[in-house]
């Protein structure tokens, strides 16, 4: 079973109430003494949290399990209609949303043709899909905990744009979670496409439960990017700009990216560079299926990008293994699964491990779970994995602050 620790302090109520979540998502329906023995809380603080929940119809009761002695035991296990999220994307010829309950089930789907839109063109078509979404389905309004939206680009607090995305131009410092929530009355949360796939695949993919892994983000509209869970923290920099995997130069003096830098693992890679080998031009504009028909029909064109993608992202992955030591790297990502799949199966071997003795459970690669989707149903992650994840920075603070105070 997998174990994380809470505490029994009183100020870390919330942290306590996220981790009982935590252990009963990663594990499956646990009991209170099964969950208290998981946590390393006491029977009474379980007892407590899980009537709580329970009250607030996130944790639903099992039949009762008869055991040998004693009185029978009740397993809890989370309410799949206990909370709704929104989740939602925006690319060049295409907004979309998805209104998904606590386990990840899409209940609601809308999509919208735009035309490479700037923010004034984005927002109110943000706000009439959040509303019709809202009108699809039949379900308690007051569950609904916000809405979550995964853009290309990096996102400072309160999601405003650090950095305009190449496809979306006309973001640059646009703050987008407050007027969307200026717009709908609910609360909005921002990040880049790279890092809700990552919070999507923990919640619901092949990460779930993993406490450290690496994503790498493949996106459909041509980059590369990387979202990091360790030691089950979301890792994202002291700048925030963790995880641009893309511009690590895999080649020295090698061909020139956007970046301005030579040799970077986004020129040889990424599904853009997959689509120049290909021929096909306007990628994005395509509708997937003839997207997927359009590669199926060009193998060699296939062969040629994967024949130079194949040992830089060799080499990429060695260097993640080596520097944060994941139990896995997930390779996943909205771009088309061919072009994954391939990946995934010429990349092996990949290079000597640093314990090459090491018998391991997981595989070191893996491909995502999460599928073409991947960014907006982890979009529709971040609401629920706000309220659900533990938050350790909430344990920190307090010792953060006492020693600031003794310092002073």
């Amino acid at each position: 079973m997998k174990t994380i620790s809470g505490t029994n302090l009183e100020q870390a109520k919330s942290h306590n109430r996220r981790v009982v979540i935590e252990a009963i998502r990663t594990n499956g329906p646990l009991s209170r003494a099964a969950i208290a023995r998981l946590t390393a809380l006491t029977t009474q603080t379980v007892s407590n949290i899980v009537e709580e929940l329970a009250r607030s119809h996130l944790l639903i009761p099992m039949e009762a399990q008869k055991i040998a002695r004693g009185q029978p035991i009740i397993p809890y296990t989370i309410n799949p209609s206990g909370a709704y999220s929104i989740g939602l994307e925006l690319g060049r010829q295409r907004a979309a949303g998805v209104l998904t309950d606590l386990s990840g089930t899409v209940c609601a789907r809308i999509d919208r043709h735009v035309d490479r839109p700037g923010p004034t063109e984005a927002m109110p078509v943000f706000a009439a899909i959040v509303r019709d979404l809202q009108e699809a389905f039949s379900f308690d309004r007051d569950r609904l905990l916000g809405v979550g939206i995964a853009l290309p680009g990096r996102y400072a607090d309160g999601g405003v744009t650090s950095l305009s995305p190449l496809n979306l131009p006309g973001w640059q410092n646009f703050p987008v979670a407050r007027e969307l929530e200026r717009l709908i009355g609910l609360p909005v949360l921002v990040e880049n496409d790279a890092t809700a796939g990552a919070i999507g695949e923990r919640l619901y993919g092949v990460a779930r439960g993993l406490g450290s892994f690496v994503y790498l983000f493949l996106a459909g509209d041509g980059g590369i990017g990387a979202g990091m869970f360790l030691d089950g923290h979301l890792y994202k920099g002291s700048r925030a700009n963790a995880g641009e995997i893309g511009h690590i130069i895999v080649e020295p003096h090698g061909r020139l990216c956007t970046c301005g830098k030579r040799g970077c693992l986004d020129r040889y890679v990424s599904p853009s560079v997959a689509y120049e080998c290909l021929g096909i031009e306007d990628a994005q504009e395509l509708d997937p299926d003839d997207l997927d028909a359009m590669i199926a029909a060009n193998s060699r064109g296939l062969q040629t990008w994967l024949e130079q993608a194949v040992q830089p992202l060799r080499q990429t992955i060695d260097f993640l293994e080596l520097a944060f030591d994941p139990q896995t790297i997930v390779l996943g990502g909205s771009a088309p699964p061919s072009l994954m799949t391939g990946l995934a199966e010429r990349v092996e071997p990949l290079h000597i491990p640093v314990n090459p003795m090491e018998e391991r459970k997981i595989p070191r690669l893996m491909v995502g779970a999460t599928g073409k989707d991947t960014a907006i149903l982890g979009a529709a992650a971040l609401p629920i994995f706000s309220e659900t994840n533990p938050q350790f920075d909430v344990l920190q603070k307090p010792i953060i602050h006492r020693a600031a105070e003794q310092a002073g």
